[in-house]
């Protein structure tokens, strides 16, 4: 855990968030300000598959339900509450709609507390979901007029919604235009943007290959390679940019190095930051 020096330092900086880390262990809440990073501490002791932030709060994937967790002052005050959608691989979230995808085939979003079913066999496997589009082995599918639509692409590991739909797959970085074009050559794990960018342009973005990560900065206008310490395997954005390793750890930075935080889990799936 943090010192208390460090607890007084996030106490007095204004523009907080808070960040929730899914994993294998559970789900950790870490408070950070800009790259400070201050208090973390475990929210709930499950097997996490993947996170995000809704409308409704910070929604969970795990293999009973998707569970919501309200954000609370007390991070030991804080429970998940099912929705009662069943074992989930992964969930997102779609301005005020969540999506989830299970197991089983099972594809839906929940509107006003009930979930709306999309597709109960839904062959391909859900890999990622963000805003309104799907990553799977079998390339993207989007939510259209209460079904699912292959938009393109093949072996598609993450995806990302934001600005310029983006896409990680096995043979290269893709972003959607006229039509699905390449940006980086490949094979890419993660991929992630700024959700403040404008819609048709990038804020900030960044990507992940096999042992390299880029960042897109819509000043600079072109992807460059970082150095990061760790195997990412999510990103998120405040006025800082926070990513997260697959052997936790909690990495934060606002334009120079990476400052970073053992969170002393393993097994991470992902990261969703809930701005103040």
């Amino acid at each position: 855990m943090d010192s208390i020096e460090e607890k007084r330092v996030y106490g007095d900086r204004e523009g907080a968030v808070q960040i929730y880390v899914a994993s294998s262990f559970g789900v950790v809440r870490v408070r950070a300000a800009g790259d400070t990073v201050g208090e973390f501490g475990l929210c709930e002791r499950c097997d996490a598959a993947d996170v995000a932030a809704s409308a409704d709060g910070i929604a969970v994937a795990t293999d009973d339900d998707v569970e919501l967790l309200e954000p609370a002052a007390d991070a030991t005050d804080v429970e998940l509450v099912g929705t009662g959608f069943g074992s989930a691989v992964a969930v997102g979230a779609n301005g005020s709609k969540l999506l989830a995808a299970g197991p089983d085939g099972r594809v839906a979003s929940r509107v006003d507390g009930e979930w709306q079913t999309l597709s109960d066999d839904f062959e391909p496997t859900v890999r990622a979901i963000d805003g309104d589009l799907l990553a799977t082995d079998r390339g993207v599918y989007r939510v259209h007029d209460g079904g699912l639509d292959h938009a393109g692409l093949t072996d598609v590991r993450d995806v990302s919604a934001a600005g310029v739909p983006l896409a990680a797959t096995a043979d290269g970085l893709y972003k959607l235009g006229n039509g699905w074009m390449e940006a980086l050559e490949g094979p890419f794990e993660v991929v992630a943007a700024d959700p403040r960018s404008e819609p048709g342009s990038l804020r900030r973005a960044h990507a992940v290959s096999e042992g390299a990560a880029y960042d897109y900065a819509a000043d600079v206008g072109e992807w460059r390679e970082l150095d990061v310490p760790g195997e990412i395997v999510d990103v998120g954005y405040a006025d800082a940019v926070y990513a997260v390793t697959a052997d936790g750890r909690f990495l934060a930075a606002t334009g120079g190095e990476w400052r970073s935080q053992v969170l002393g889990i393993d097994g991470v799936a992902g990261l969703a930051v809930l701005s103040a």
